[in-house]
C-alpha cells in the first residue's frame, strides 16, 4: 500500500509539473480624444485552455493555483512553492476522485495533442485554412477604426489580431492589463518541453525584411509559464495605427504553456504601465501617444461573455468607446499602485444590497486573471451573505447554480454589480447544471488583508478604462448591445 501511494504521488508530481510548467477615491476627469482618427477599437476574443475530461473542481484548482502564482509575481511577493501548489492540487484530486484519480489524471493527458494543420493569419488578422478550435471570433465593432477581441473556451482570457513585419503578417495576441511586456514567438524558438514552439506564427529575418534584432536579452515569468528572448524592432500595425520600428521582444524560448499546440496565441501584449516592463520598453499604447497618434495613452476594454451570445468584445486604443457604457456612471480614480498596476481604491462591497462591512480595500484590475481573488476573511464575509454558500475547506466556496445573489463592488460612490452567472463559474457535477456550482470568488493570501485581484469574473460586468498618461483608471456600467 505504501508503494502504491508513493507511485501515485510520483505520477501526480509529474502531472503537476506539466500543469504548472504552465488612496484618493475622489472622481477625476479622464482626458480623452473624441476624434475618430485619434482612436482605434479592436475586438476582444476570449481564451481558455481546458483539458479533455477535466473535472470542474480540478480545473478550478488549477485556475486558483495560477492566480496565486501570478499575483505573487506581479507584486514581487514570495511565490507559493511548487510543493505548496502541488499539495493543493493533490488534495483537490483526492477529494474528487480519490487516490486512483492521481494516476488517472496522468494517464488522461500525457503530452498535448497537435493540430492537424498549421494555422495562418492574413494581413488583416483573419484565420486561414484550418479554424482555431475553441476560439470564438467576435463581431467587427460598429465603431469607426475598430477591431474585434475574440474568445477561446469559457470566459478566461482574451485575444486580438495585430500585424507585424514587412510584408505584414497577422498574429493572434493575448491582451493582459496585469503585465507590461509585448512579445511574439521567434523563428528560432525552442520549447522547454523540447523541440520547437508549436503550430504558431513566428517573427524573424526570414519573414520580415524590416526585422532588426538588438541582441539585448529579456525574460518574463507569468503566473503560469515563462518566456525569454531578445529585444527587437519591427513595424507594428494595430488597426489603423502604425508604429514603424517599434521596440518589443521575440521569444527564443517558451515554456509549454505558450509553446503547446493547444495554445492558440502567438504572443502577448502587456498593457499595464511601462514601469512594470522587464524589457524596459514602452507599451504599444504609450508609444502611440509618444508618436502623437493619440492624445492620451488611453485604453478601453469591453470584455465579452460567451453566454450572452453577443460577441461584442473589443479593446479601444486612444479613447473610451462611449457606445458601450452609461456616461452618467463613469468614474475615474487615481491608480494607487506605486509600481505600475491598475489598482483602484474600493469604497465597499454589498451582497443583495446588504453591506459586507469591507472598507479600506484596493483592487488590481487584471484581464489576465479569471477569478476574483480576495483575502480569506473577505471571502468568508461575502459568502456568508450568499444564500446556500458553503466553504469547500480548501479556500474555495460552492454556491447554488440557480442562485441570483448579486455581489457589487463600489468605486467612487458608484456600485458595479457582478452577474450571478459569473459568480457561479461552473457546476461541481457537470451533469447537473442546476445543482451546486464553484464560486468565482476565492480566498487568497498573497496580497495581505486589504488587497484584491479582480479578474474577468468582475471585469466582464463593467466598461474598464486605463490612462497611462494620467495614471488613472475608469469604470462605468455597461449598456446592452443591440
Amino acid at each position: 500500500m505504501q508503494f502504491r501511494t508513493s507511485f501515485a504521488l510520483l505520477l501526480a508530481s509529474f502531472l503537476f509539473s506539466f500543469l504548472q510548467s504552465g488612496v484618493n477615491a475622489a472622481p477625476i476627469r479622464l482626458k480623452r480624444s473624441t476624434a475618430p482618427s485619434a482612436s482605434m477599437t479592436m475586438p476582444l476574443r476570449r481564451v481558455l485552455h481546458t483539458r479533455q475530461n477535466e473535472h470542474p473542481l480540478i480545473e478550478f484548482q488549477r485556475r486558483v493555483n495560477r492566480a496565486h502564482r501570478r499575483w505573487a509575481r506581479m507584486t514581487s511577493r514570495a511565490v507559493p512553492s511548487d510543493e505548496e501548489l502541488f499539495e493543493r492540487l493533490r488534495r483537490r484530486i483526492l477529494s474528487v476522485e480519490g487516490e486512483e484519480g492521481l494516476v488517472k489524471r496522468f494517464n488522461h493527458y500525457g503530452l498535448p495533442s497537435r493540430l492537424k494543420n498549421k494555422r495562418q493569419l492574413d494581413a488583416n488578422g483573419a484565420a486561414n485554412g484550418n479554424p482555431l478550435s475553441d476560439v470564438t471570433f467576435s463581431n467587427t465593432p460598429a465603431t469607426p477604426n475598430s477591431l474585434a477581441l475574440d474568445i477561446e473556451g469559457p470566459d478566461v482570457s482574451y485575444l486580438a489580431n495585430i500585424t507585424v513585419g514587412t510584408p505584414p503578417r497577422g498574429f493572434l495576441i493575448l491582451l493582459d492589463s496585469g503585465s507590461a511586456d509585448f512579445w511574439i514567438g521567434s523563428e528560432t524558438c525552442t520549447s522547454t518541453a523540447g523541440g520547437g514552439c508549436g503550430n504558431h506564427n513566428f517573427l524573424g529575418n526570414n519573414t520580415s525584411s524590416t526585422f532588426n534584432n538588438t541582441g539585448q536579452p529579456f525574460q518574463v515569468t507569468y503566473g503560469t509559464g515563462s518566456v525569454s528572448g531578445t529585444i527587437v524592432t519591427d513595424n507594428v500595425v494595430i488597426g489603423n495605427f502604425s508604429l514603424p520600428a517599434h521596440t518589443f521582444g521575440v521569444a527564443n524560448n517558451e515554456s509549454v504553456q505558450f509553446s503547446s499546440n493547444a495554445v492558440p496565441l502567438d504572443g502577448l501584449m502587456g498593457l499595464a504601465q511601462s514601469s512594470l516592463s522587464q524589457q524596459k520598453t514602452s507599451t504599444p499604447i504609450e508609444s502611440l501617444q509618444q508618436a502623437g497618434l493619440v492624445q492620451n495613452a488611453v485604453l478601453g476594454y469591453r470584455i465579452p461573455r460567451l453566454a450572452d451570445g453577443l460577441m461584442d468584445g473589443e479593446i479601444t486604443f486612444g479613447a473610451l468607446d462611449t457606445t458601450k457604457f452609461d456616461p452618467q456612471t463613469l468614474v475615474t480614480v487615481n491608480s494607487v499602485s506605486n509600481v505600475g498596476f491598475w489598482e483602484a481604491p474600493m469604497d465597499g462591497v454589498t451582497v443583495n444590497g446588504q453591506d459586507a462591512q469591507l472598507v479600506g480595500r484596493t483592487v488590481i484590475m487584471d484581464t489576465g486573471t479569471t477569478l476574483l481573488i480576495v483575502p480569506p476573511a473577505d471571502a468568508a464575509a461575502i459568502h456568508t451573505l450568499i444564500p446556500g454558500a458553503q466553504s469547500d475547506g480548501q479556500g474555495g466556496f460552492t454556491i447554488p447554480c440557480t442562485g441570483n445573489a448579486t455581489v457589487a463592488l463600489i468605486f467612487a460612490g458608484i456600485s458595479f454589480s457582478i452577474d450571478p452567472r459569473d459568480i457561479a463559474v461552473q457546476p461541481v457535477d457537470p451533469t447537473n447544471p442546476q445543482g451546486t456550482c464553484v464560486s468565482g470568488i476565492v480566498s487568497g493570501t498573497v496580497g495581505g488583508a486589504t488587497e484584491w485581484l479582480a479578474g474577468d469574473v468582475f471585469l466582464k460586468n463593467v466598461y474598464f478604462g486605463t490612462d497611462a498618461t494620467d495614471k488613472t483608471l475608469s469604470l462605468a456600467q455597461l449598456v446592452t448591445s443591440t
